[in-house]
């Protein structure tokens, strides 16, 4: 044992002298630790870093060679709609990448625009930010290329005991933890641990979710590939045939382009679809002349391929393989074809040919991605299932979505999937369950992080939702701050030597408001102010439900700031400075005796401000 792990010692050590300030620290006489996570997607690695900066040893175990899962892997247009939305370690990240760019090129570079406040930047910079917070945290050890073999359970299958990887050289690696967590895509430690899942949709009167099919079924979203590219010629590598390749399988598309019904290969949108294109260019550029291409949603031919990925979520290694070595043969394959075949019409091949892969992207991988988009796989059935009610509001009166006072993080993207089958031919066919839905922000209860019947294990990506529930959450921002929340929730179980069921919630929320994450969404009273901690205490309590009615219909954006990103939404300012009125005083007095404050010195306050910070200055949350 000590002897593979010696050895798996040496090659992450000489893997991580190329990245500066990275050191893997494997404890091969300790492999005992008080966390371990699996799976170093942003969700897993914010939860690493977060119980780490707890004091916890922490185990992250990564089975590809590129830790960051999607957003070190092409996905560099992240999916969120206001600014105010963004808190905790996800707004950490993004200051690093702004950071990173002032520092490299100056305050005022395009590449500093190109961030757009920090939230798009280059895969390989999101790779370095990622493994410097790790690298920052002494009790962290990082394993890649190390695959999940099996689980041990004790107490009566109620607690995971230990697991087994096998690292790429075939060593097997055994570890033991007190607490578990699956930050992968896929929910694979969950499912080894016989934990109950789901894959598919759910029949629509199951949890009365408008947007789920009639008939439950095994459909899931549609995966493809997220690739970076550019039109920079100093850096533009054109697209090779993939293995496997065969121009027959791109002839119909010469069809579809002699009759105009595609006019382009490629199109820059901010926002929206362009069905007469078939590679989505996202129109925010991202630093040094690159941009993240995905899949044309409602298009006529479509990078996602929901008619062959249904066996991924089940799947063993092999079965996986093939689906994803499909997936780039046509997702590849179908781009050199327009790009260099000559019954192509040249006009249109010229204009496909001004588009590359990025030359010094991936640059051990002919430019592309390591990992595949894995919109949604298996999905835990936990203590709480997030449905499409947790994202809608209750009252026609109210703008905000249902309230959770167990919240531990909140969204504000909204339910969409890209489809999870499909009729009719490839090419100028379409997909269907595809539905992109618009709501007000909502909170995440904690409940969805919890199986129901295994003590100590927290699933921060593969969470607990119906199909239409995940459309809501599959979102690296919120896995990063369901990842967050779940380092958290670990520490608070270690801490106070209880199951994850039994953990105090008042306590992780407050962990979580000193660091700077929300759990309820609030326009005027940002991460920064010194009253986040009062406000985010309060609000999750429930006292700004109630306060603003929807202006316009429920789920109303402010106005656009360009593509998917918007201005706060209304209705969801706390107007401190606004006077206290007798309704809100009285709503906000009995509030306050539920939750044992002595409502004495609040009867004197005169503005909601006033209230508020004499609640939490009295409060045991303070």
């Amino acid at each position: 044992m000590r002897t593979s792990v010696r050895r798996l010692w040496l090659l992450l050590l000489v893997a991580a002298l190329n990245v500066p300030g990275f050191d893997a620290r494997l404890r091969a006489e300790e492999p005992d630790y008080d966390i371990l996570v699996y799976g170093a997607t942003p969700g897993g690695i914010s939860a690493t870093v977060s119980a780490a900066r707890h004091g916890r040893t922490v185990l992250l175990v990564e089975p590809t060679p590129r830790l960051g899962g999607l957003i070190t892997n092409g996905l560099s247009h992240p999916d969120f709609r206001t600014f105010e939305g963004i808190s905790g370690i996800y707004a950490e990240f993004n200051g690093r990448i702004l950071k990173h760019y002032r520092d490299r090129y100056g305050a005022d570079s395009q590449q500093v625009i190109d961030t757009f406040h920090g939230t798009h930047s280059e895969p390989e910079v999101a790779l370095t930010i990622f493994r410097t917070m790790l690298a920052e945290q002494p009790t962290v050890t990082v394993l890649e290329r190390s695959r999940l073999k099996r689980v041990e359970m004790s107490h009566g299958r109620r607690r995971i005991a230990a697991a087994e990887f096998q690292n790429a050289d075939g060593n097997a690696f055994r570890a033991t933890a007190r607490i578990f967590i699956d930050a992968t895509y896929e929910g694979d430690l969950l499912a080894a641990a016989g934990v109950p899942y789901r894959v598919g949709r759910e029949a629509r009167s199951e949890y009365g979710e408008s947007l789920a099919p009639a008939e439950s079924d095994r459909q899931v979203q549609g995966y493809n590939f997220r690739l970076t590219m550019t039109a920079d010629p100093a850096n533009r590598v054109l697209a090779s045939p993939p293995l496997g390749y065969n121009r027959d399988d791109y002839t119909p598309l010469l069809e579809l382009i002699a009759s105009r019904q595609i006019t382009s290969a490629f199109h820059v949108t901010d926002g929206g679809s362009n069905p007469k294109a078939i590679y989505k260019i996202h129109g925010i550029p991202l630093p040094n002349g690159k941009y993240d291409i995905n899949d044309m949603s409602r298009g006529l031919v479509r990078l996602s391929l929901p008619q062959i990925n249904g066996d991924w979520p089940d799947g063993d290694e092999a079965a996986r393989r093939s689906i994803f070595e499909n997936h780039l043969r046509d997702n590849v394959g179908m781009l050199y074809f327009l790009q260099n075949d000559a019954d192509v019409p040249e006009a249109f091949r010229l204009a496909a040919r001004e588009w590359g892969f990025c030359r010094d992207e991936f640059v051990e991988n002919e430019h592309l991605p390591y990992q595949i988009y894995v919109r949604e796989a298996r999905r835990m059935i936990g203590v709480k299932v997030f449905t499409q009610n947790n994202v809608e509001s209750h009252s026609e009166n109210e703008a905000r979505a249902v309230p959770a006072s167990d919240a531990i993080a909140i969204g504000d993207y909204g339910p969409n999937c890209h489809g999870t089958a499909h009729e009719g031919p490839r090419f100028g066919g379409r997909h269907t369950g595809e539905f992109y839905h618009p709501c007000a922000p909502y909170q995440i209860p904690l409940g969805v992080l919890l199986p129901r019947e295994c003590d100590n294990l927290l699933v921060p990506v593969a969470c607990s939702s119906s199909h239409v529930g995940f459309c809501a959450l599959r979102l690296e921002p919120i896995w990063i701050a369901l990842g967050e929340a779940s380092g958290v929730a670990a520490h608070v179980a270690i801490e106070s030597d209880q199951p994850l069921s039994a953990i105090p919630v008042p306590r992780v929320q407050r962990l979580l408001h000193q660091q700077r994450a929300a759990t309820i969404y609030t326009s005027d009273v940002g991460i920064d102010s010194r009253d986040f901690r009062a406000v985010q205490w309060w609000g999750t309590l429930g006292g700004f439900h109630g306060l603003n009615a929807p202006e316009g219909k429920y789920g109303q954006r402010g106005t656009n700031l360009r593509g998917q990103y918007y201005r706060a939404y209304p209705g969801h300012q706390v107007e401190l400075d606004k006077p206290l009125s007798d309704d809100l005083r009285t709503h906000w007095l009995r509030l306050a005796s539920e939750q044992g404050i002595d409502a004495q010195p609040l009867r004197s306050a005169r503005t909601r401000g006033e209230f508020l910070r004499a609640a939490w200055r009295f409060s045991k949350a303070n």
